[in-house]
């Protein structure tokens, strides 16, 4: 009895020493009330003299909000002079509006966003589907037209007195003022229908096309789908789950969508196919032929419709063919064709070649000297006439040519000393001379041209400096500066300063840059866990925006849990030289990852604090792919992975994506395939550390079986992990966005700081 006491009582010793240890080494409750400060939603609302909702009015006018900080304050600028002024009182306004509408509104939240000088004193504006007109003079308001409302799935042409629509698979037009409807297309079908809007990983129910600048005729195609595979996804719920069925080819597949191109004249409702083979279904700078709105990428009409010039892409992207075609019937001409080694782009998300019909020429992007560049080129001949730019740079984007003055205004990185990141504006004749800088300041500028084209808004910052937005018209020469951005209460308010840096990549030669966040209350003589967040590309990188943000979602707020926070953005990466953005052509399983870890390794050197025996890793999406991948192919260096919905093999992901930055799918004798060295689940039995995963259930961007196979892999593999699936959430959690961001909060805490975190801390909506 005496000796049972006693174990008793040892046990009870021990268990209440446990017990003081766990209760000493928990994350207390503030220090995650302290990091949600300062996430995005947090500290915008600290950042004050922002300007907001810029337009390029009528009357040579100029107009904007500005957030000061005793409230919004209403502005114009006259562009003949650059003279600002106040455009209205927002108190007159709101009391004008409130007996219009019969209910009270804020002068501070008035509901206005864009709006216009009709003249000297009468402001246009629109609230909810009605158009307004305001009289600044005695502040009435003057009219309240109901305004055409507009499907979202209807596209609007220049004219704006018809849009183009599917119905039952064929193209229709409808008249928006009579809502009378016409039928352009007949025989349009399931799978092979007209103008359809399905690329896989993308899909809508807008038509795409091409509207003449005259409204007159349609670019557009009917889209062959008939054997293309399909993807699948089922529904959570109590009863019988919807299935989800689409056409979505995959790297390798024996059919992919093709494309039939189709001109359409509206007024002789004549079809007209084009005389050449159908189009692999690609473009010349995205994995879709389709912009937002869904205007058909890589196609440009002659003013008067006579004549439509498009860019047809092979299915590897390694060939971009430019032709010509007769709109009257359908004849195509052959104008030039650049072929590369590995992928070819016409601009950085925006496409750079131009067709210049009424000089008989084309400005030409390519990369063949391994930069960015634009070329002057005979559209009847097809013959170089010129190079246009030239140098150890890169062009970036053509935001207008001037055909009259044959100059061409671009923005283009890397021409200036610093972070090549940096965008400025730039402007040269056709013949390559007279190659000005418009925009010297040392920094990331945001440029916006007016539909004129004879001014241009300067939005310009840094990391750690705030905007400052100025007028200039195009030879540079100042108009009008707007104001710079406060941020006095932000820093009052505990804001900490990112650190943009740049170190030497895997060869030792490169500079790669990134930015890297420190606790608010770093001291080097401690100890901090590293998290490396990755996005790994190709399309973009893991920072790609060295612009002034507040807050970078919740990068700070992680540093402020105890980490040192880095992002890089990596070889493999655009913007850059072309060899840079090749650096893992072939061969996606390499992420980048390379230097990232040779980043931090000389990051640490630098910032003593930094521990490289512990390290973690997150991403979505491709870095969902690529985190998962570092923990899994150097289990030495990365500790702990929390990676979501990651396209973790490409040959279940979509085909495009895959063929253009892996190559085309081959198959080997001995069963292992050219894809094989980017299947994470093929390194499951490598995992030592911790993983966590999260995919969305209903993810039609990448598909959920990306990440079971991963889960597969792992547990015949005897491994353990963690994982998180979202009921009938798709690519992006919505209102299970915040749970997921908790629960990383809590994996890296846990797993890399040893620490217990609050239980279920509320973590506000996101």
């Amino acid at each position: 009895m005496k000796s049972t006491n006693f174990i008793i009582h040892t046990c009870l010793a021990a268990l209440c020493v446990s017990s003081s240890l766990l209760a000493q080494n928990k994350m207390p409750f503030e220090t995650y009330e302290r990091a949600t400060k300062y996430l995005s939603k947090n500290m915008a609302p600290w950042v004050h003299d922002e300007i907001q909702y810029p337009s390029w009015g009528s009357n040579n006018t100029f107009s904007y909000t500005l957030n000061a900080k005793e409230g919004p304050q209403y502005m114009k600028v006259n562009l003949s002079n650059g003279k600002k002024s106040t455009a209205f009182d927002p108190q007159k306004m709101a009391s004008a509006l409130s007996k219009t509408l019969g209910k009270s509104i804020d002068p501070k939240n008035l509901p206005i966003r864009f709006f216009d000088f009709q003249d000297k004193n009468t402001i246009a504006f629109t609230f909810d589907g009605k158009n307004y007109l305001y009289n600044t003079k005695n502040s009435t308001i003057l009219d309240g037209e109901t305004t055409s409302q507009r499907n979202r799935d209807e596209y609007v042409a220049p004219n704006g007195k018809i849009a183009a629509f599917i119905d039952d698979y064929n193209l229709w037009i409808k008249d928006l003022e009579t809502n009378q409807k016409i039928q352009l297309t007949f025989d349009g079908e399931k799978d092979y229908g007209y103008a359809t809007n399905n690329a896989g990983w993308t899909k809508g129910d807008n038509p795409v096309l091409k509207w003449s600048p005259n409204s007159d005729k349609i670019a557009t195609f009917r889209q062959d789908a008939r054997n293309v595979g399909e993807m699948y996804l089922t529904s959570t719920n109590v009863g019988h789950p919807e299935l989800k069925a689409w056409k979505h080819p995959l790297p390798g597949d024996s059919a992919v969508f093709k494309l039939e191109r189709v001109i359409i004249n509206l007024n002789t409702k004549e079809l007209i196919p084009l005389k050449k083979e159908s189009d692999f279904q690609r473009s010349t700078i995205t994995d879709h032929v389709a912009g937002r709105n869904g205007e058909f990428y890589d196609n440009d009409w002659k003013q008067d419709g006579s004549q439509l010039a498009l860019v047809s892409s092979s299915r590897d992207h390694k060939v971009a063919h430019l032709q010509v075609a007769d709109a009257q019937n359908g004849e195509v001409r052959s104008v030039l064709k650049e072929v590369t080694k590995t992928y070819f782009e016409s601009g950085a998300r925006k496409i750079n070649w131009n067709v210049l019909f009424d000089s008989n020429e084309v400005i030409w992007f390519s990369e063949r000297d391994n930069w960015g560049h634009l070329y002057l080129y005979n559209l009847e001949t097809g013959e170089l006439k010129n190079r246009i730019t030239q140098g150890d740079w890169a062009v970036q984007q053509v935001l207008h040519v001037d055909e009259k003055n044959r100059k061409i205004y671009f923005t283009a990185a890397g021409k200036e000393s610093g972070n090549p990141y940096y965008h400025y504006l730039y402007s040269v004749d056709f013949d390559g001379s007279h190659l000005k800088l418009l925009t010297p300041e040392k920094a990331a500028h945001r440029i916006t041209l007016a539909p004129d084209n004879k001014t241009f808004l300067d939005e310009y910052s840094t990391v750690n400096t705030p905007p400052t937005w100025v007028l200039k018209k195009m030879n540079g020469a100042l108009l009008s500066t707007l104001g710079t951005a406060d941020i006095s209460e932000l820093k009052a308010n505990g804001w900490q300063e990112p650190v943009e840096f740049h170190v030497k990549a895997r060869d030792n030669e490169t500079d790669i840059y990134g930015i890297l966040f420190l606790p608010s209350d770093y001291d080097e003589t401690k100890s901090y866990p590293i998290l490396n967040h990755i996005y790994p590309g190709p399309q973009s990188g893991s920072v790609g925006n060295y612009a002034f943000l507040p807050a970078r979602r919740d990068r700070q707020s992680l540093a402020e849990l105890g980490f040192i926070v880095v992002g890089i953005d990596a070889m493999g990466t655009p913007g850059r030289s072309k060899s840079f953005h090749d650096a893992y052509y072939g061969n996606m399983g390499d992420n980048g990852l390379p230097d990232n870890i040779t980043a931090i390794k000389q990051l640490a050197s630098k910032y003593q604090g930094m521990d490289t025996t512990r390290v973690g890793i997150w991403g979505h999406s491709g870095g969902g792919f690529a985190s998962t991948d570092a923990i899994l192919r150097y289990p030495d260096f990365y500790d702990v992975a929390v990676s979501t919905s990651g396209n973790h093999d490409n040959r279940n992901y979509e085909a495009d994506w895959g063929e253009k930055w892996h190559g085309l799918l081959e198959s080997y004798p001995d069963g292992t395939t050219s894809y094989d060295k980017q299947a994470n689940q093929l390194l499951a039995q490598n995992l030592k550390g911790k993983l966590l995963l999260g995919h969305g259930t209903m993810d039609d961007n990448v598909p959920p079986s990306n990440t079971l196979l991963v889960v597969e892999a792992l547990i015949k593999a005897n491994k353990d992990f963690d994982l998180i699936l979202y009921p009938n959430k798709r690519h992006g959690y919505g209102d299970m966005t915040s749970y997921m961001t908790r629960k990383r909060w809590d994996y890296f805490v846990k797993n890399l700081k040893g620490m217990e975190p609050p239980k279920e801390f509320p973590l506000e909506k996101l």
